[in-house]
């Protein structure tokens, strides 16, 4: 079917009917209410009235102090106590101060406000009581009962907050002044203890740093005894050292000893190198002596470089050359050939004793190098020694003097902050003074009686309209018959009272049977004439019965009508709420006995699904075991199959569905249905919940033949509950999400 589209409206339209709608809501809501609003407003300002006439008049004086920014010092000593500044914190800190406790237990020691009638709760006169003056409107039982203080700690105590109750202390804006205002209904306490406060703090202040001084000079001249003793000892441990070391001045022994080091050291290196060098021409000889070849010995270079046996060497070649010139002119016996030869053999023989004289020297001469090595080596390890020695004994004098130096310097240090602090105390600067003293308030600062009712009249006018139309708003349940055709839109088919204790045991859903309150069983005959007169030419063979959400009573509304028309006709009971089945416990039977799930299914007989009830002429049929998916079940042909052949045996059949608002299982079973019987928990459900479900279960061919009002308490008509009872029963459909409403002024939880 083709939905024609309505003309959208304007937004000047839909303005104007919001506002229409609102001001029509308030009009009614404050017509409805208007006594109450009257009267509520009367009330609190009554009450606003009673209470102000009872408030004790309280005065308020106020001194303004002014803080130093500095202070004269004779000399520095911020390691003592540090300086005045002028910066906002310094400010803050001071203003912390005056208010203090401390501050508050010497002001009141010095005005003696322990017995002050304002602050002594033993005097405190009848006027200041405020239970006082209504006590012969006020039943005794009523009033307050407060202990008066015991010991005189409790009453310091007492005194002591009331002082700092009534006490402000406000930093004026940027400048260095404080505000000290105090609060009493004595205007001449308030006005001294604004006086007193300022000339405490700054006594206090002068007071705490001289005993900071005199602390500090005691606690100087302890440390100037320890570290006296200290230097004393160190200097006769230094002196003791130098005493039994015989030390004179370690830095001259060191340095003298250094450049003996430094020479001998030159030395021995020398002699090392002397004896490297004469043991190569010493080796080579004694190489060439274990020969015994005398013409190697000639060969040894050092023996060749000696200026002696190059001179014999030159003597002997010039003989040699005489002869040789001889031999050519003379013969072998002329005498001058023969004094030739002489000359040779000479020459010869000084060339070889001067040889043998040079190696003899070469031995002395290594010899007497390995003694200067050796004997240099032992003056290099002697000194060596002594300088490690000397080395020790300049480390420990060295330490020795450190702790004397370090203890001169504590000692000093300390001995000048002592000098320092003792001309310190000396000069006490005060830390505020006070530039505008306190007067006597003339009027007092509260209460404002007039101004307390005024407010307490408005107030209590908006929170008496704002209540109204809350009470308004949150009345969305079904409260009363005409509220069902009012917020329904539905016929009544019949109510039923809540009956009291009956809901233990499921006595309810037989309370039909047990008869035990006369009441409820006329208005369960009541239904069944509702029933059957709804079509006498039609009747109805297939009855569901559903609500729109858990703990409405549609099972036992259900049960109910089911047993009345047991009475009549010949009916069956089908518990279609496979979700959460009930009626196979509350008539005794199995949670697994065959049921309505297996007779769909084909698996059981109908002999074995339906039982009759022996206490009554009705059959039924239980749920059976739960399926994975009851919708598809229901749904099914074979369940429209097994209803019409269940119509061939009985006269009425009562089905009990699932709720319409969490699953689709109650709108299914309605396309198979002939009527329809709705139940609305009377106060209760929201009538948007109800409403919404009623129009759902309408699209079916189901006809609804009116709304069964459930559990209306005559007696408490306007009980409220919230949608928390739900939550329990939807964790069955948690997989089964369709609808919330928000509308009705409380969440409903989403399935």
């Amino acid at each position: 079917m083709k939905i024609e589209q309505l003309p959208q409206q304007s937004a000047e339209s839909k303005s104007d009917a919001a506002l229409t709608h609102s001001l029509l809501f308030w009009r009614r809501s404050i017509s409805k209410h208007l006594f109450a609003i009257c009267f509520l407003t009367l009330l609190i300002g009554a009450i606003a009235w009673f209470y102000a006439s009872s408030l004790t008049p309280i005065y308020r004086a106020t001194s303004t102090v002014f803080i130093e920014s500095s202070k004269s010092k004779v000399v520095s000593i911020e390691e003592v106590y540090g300086g005045i500044s002028g910066n906002r914190e310094h400010i803050q800190t001071q203003a912390e101060i005056i208010k203090s406790r401390d501050m508050a237990i010497k002001l009141v020691k010095r005005l003696g406000l322990v017995t002050h009638p304002a602050i002594d709760p033993r005097q405190k006169p009848p006027e200041l009581d405020m239970s006082s003056r209504f006590s012969n409107y006020i039943p005794a039982v009523w009033l307050p009962q407060e202990p008066l203080p015991a010991s005189d700690e409790a009453v310091l105590g007492g005194a002591i907050g009331e002082v700092l109750r009534g006490l402000d202390v406000q930093l004026v804006r940027n400048s260095q002044l404080i505000r000290v205002s105090f609060e009493s209904s004595d205007r001449n306490l308030a006005a001294s203890v604004a006086n007193t406060l300022p000339e405490v703090y700054i006594e206090n202040d002068l007071e705490s740093r001289l005993q900071m001084t005199q602390k500090a000079a005691s606690w100087l001249t302890g440390r100037l005894k320890g570290l006296r003793e200290n230097l004393d000892t160190s200097e006769r441990a230094l002196q003791q050292y130098r005493d039994k070391e015989k030390i004179l001045d370690s830095k001259g022994i060191a340095l003298g000893n250094k450049a003996q080091l430094d020479g001998l050291t030159a030395t021995m290196l020398s002699s090392q190198q002397r004896a490297s060098e004469v043991e190569n021409a010493y080796n080579q000889v004694q190489a060439v002596l274990k020969g015994q070849s005398r013409a190697t010995i000639e060969t040894i270079p050092a023996v060749l470089r000696n200026p002696a046996v190059a001179k014999a060497k030159d003597a002997e070649t010039e003989a040699e050359r005489r002869l040789a010139e001889a031999s050519k002119r003379y013969g072998a016996e002329h005498p001058r050939m023969i004094a030739a030869e002489s000359d040779l053999r000479s020459a010869r023989d000084s060339s070889r004793k001067t040889i043998d004289s040079v190696v003899t020297s070469i031995t002395r001469e290594y010899e007497v190098a390995k003694a200067t090595e050796r004997s240099a080596a032992a003056q290099l390890e002697k000194a060596q020694a002594d300088i490690q020695n000397i080395g020790r004994k300049e480390f420990q004098l060295a330490s020795l003097e450190r702790d004397v130096q370090t203890n001169r310097q504590l000692y000093d240090l300390f001995l000048s902050r002592f000098k320092e602090t003792s001309a310190a105390g000396d000069l006490q600067s005060t830390i505020a003074r006070v530039v505008d003293t306190a007067v006597v308030p003339g009027g007092p600062v509260r209460p404002n009686q007039a101004r307390i009712i005024g407010i307490a009249l408005v107030i209590g006018f908006v929170l008496s309209m704002m209540l109204a139309m809350l009470l308004e708003r949150l009345d969305n349940t079904v409260r009363t018959t005409s509220d069902v055709d009012e917020k329904l839109g539905a016929p009544l088919l019949g109510i039923l009272q809540w009956v009291r204790g009956r809901h233990k045991k499921f006595e309810v859903q037989r309370a039909f049977l047990a008869d035990t309150h006369h009441q409820f069983t006329e208005s369960v005959r009541t239904l069944r004439t509702g029933i059957l007169m709804s079509a006498l030419d039609t009747p109805h063979k297939v009855v569901m019965v559903t609500s729109s959400v858990p703990e409405e009573g549609k099972t036992s509304v259900a049960m109910n009508i089911a047993f009345s028309l047991a009475q009549v006709k010949r009916t069956c009971l089908i518990d279609a709420d496979m979700r959460r089945p009930t009626v196979a416990k509350i008539l005794g039977l199995d949670n697994n006995s065959p049921g309505l799930s297996q007779l769909v299914a084909g698996t059981e007989p109908p002999a074995h699904c339906i039982y009759e009830y022996e206490q009554s002429k009705l059959h039924f049929i239980p749920a059976g075991t739960v399926p994975p998916n009851p919708l598809e079940l229901l749904s099914s042909k074979r369940f429209s199959d097994v209803l019409k052949k269940l119509e061939e045996s009985f006269e009425v059949i009562i089905i009990d569905t699932p709720p319409v608002q969490l699953v689709s299982d109650a709108v299914i079973i309605a396309g198979v249905a002939n009527a329809l019987v709705y139940v609305v928990r009377a106060d209760s459900t929201p009538y948007q919940v109800a409403k919404g479900g009623i129009e759902l279960v309408k699209k079916g061919k189901a006809h609804l033949l009116g709304v069964v009002l459930n559990q209306l308490d005559v007696e408490k008509a306007e009980r409220y509950y919230g949608y928390g009872k739900y939550i329990s029963y939807g964790g069955k459909y948690s997989r089964y999400k369709r609808y919330g409403y928000a509308g009705s002024g409380k969440k409903q939880r989403a399935y």
